[in-house]
């Protein structure tokens, strides 16, 4: 087919090739819910076709005689009838009614997952999809306030949802608070509890006073004592040491801080 695109006409860029998997029919569906958006003619349909395609579909449009198609419609109906067998449903109706909510499954995560599959079953009447999604509730309050309300649609079914949703996830929310507060309770009870323990079992026991002790090292200088507020420096206590010896509120000091 000879002819060239409008100039100002850009390919959609949306729609991932079919590559001879899948539902042909709504491939086509997609196909040119696309391209009439973007202004496409039939002429344009049949040219631009070809660059939706890969693999085995791509080899059966080459492969198709020169001069065969004068229509996209008879183009796309060659699509359907060739490609038939690769439209294979993961699911069909019948198997929604197995899907069940589990025991601690939220109501949100339940709802999305039963969604998944609804979506992927082509024509799935909307009865159908009310009837199996209520049927799939966990025994409950929930589940009692649907068997009262009795949703006819599934917008007033969602809009049931919504309120029940907003409720487990403000549970969940305050839970986690209070899992929170425990812990930081449990920490500071901990830093309370605490308590210093000896470095080792056991130590070697003095042969001297301690006053003694202190009263070397004070004439040795080997340490500098330290200096208290509100009192004469600990360099002129040191030397009034020397000069009484027998002094013992210094001592006393020193044998309480040991």
């Amino acid at each position: 087919m000879n002819f060239e695109l409008p100039k100002r006409f850009t390919l959609p860029l949306t729609l991932t090739p079919y590559d001879g998997l899948g539902d042909p029919r709504k491939f086509i569906k997609k196909f040119r819910s696309i391209m009439i958006v973007n202004g496409a003619s039939d002429t344009v349909l049949c040219r631009c076709f070809p660059n939706y395609l890969d693999g085995p579909a791509l080899d059966w449009l080459c492969d198709l005689p020169a001069g065969s198609i004068s229509r996209f419609h008879q183009l796309a109906k060659l699509f359907e009838e060739h490609f038939a067998g690769s439209a294979i449903y993961l699911h069909d109706s019948d198997y929604l009614n197995t899907i069940k909510q589990g025991p601690s499954e939220s109501l949100k995560d339940y709802m999305t997952r039963f969604t998944k599959v609804a979506i992927s079953i082509p024509d799935l009447h909307p009865e159908v999809h009310l009837h199996a999604i209520k049927s799939g509730l966990r025994p409950g309050k929930f589940q009692e306030t649907i068997a009262v309300a009795k949703p006819k649609t599934l917008a007033e079914f969602r809009e049931k949802a919504k309120g029940q949703i907003d409720i487990e996830e403000l549970r969940q929310a305050r839970k986690s608070d209070k899992s929170h507060f425990r812990e930081e309770d449990k920490s500071s009870s901990l830093k309370k509890s605490f308590k210093l323990t000896p470095r080792f079992d056991s130590y070697t026991q003095f042969n001297t006073k301690r006053e003694d002790i202190i009263k070397e090292i004070l004439n040795s200088k080997l340490i500098k004592p330290p200096r208290k507020a509100g009192t004469r420096s600990l360099i002129h206590n040191q030397k009034s040491l020397s000069h009484t010896p027998t002094s013992t509120p210094t001592y006393k000091i020193w044998t309480t801080l040991w």
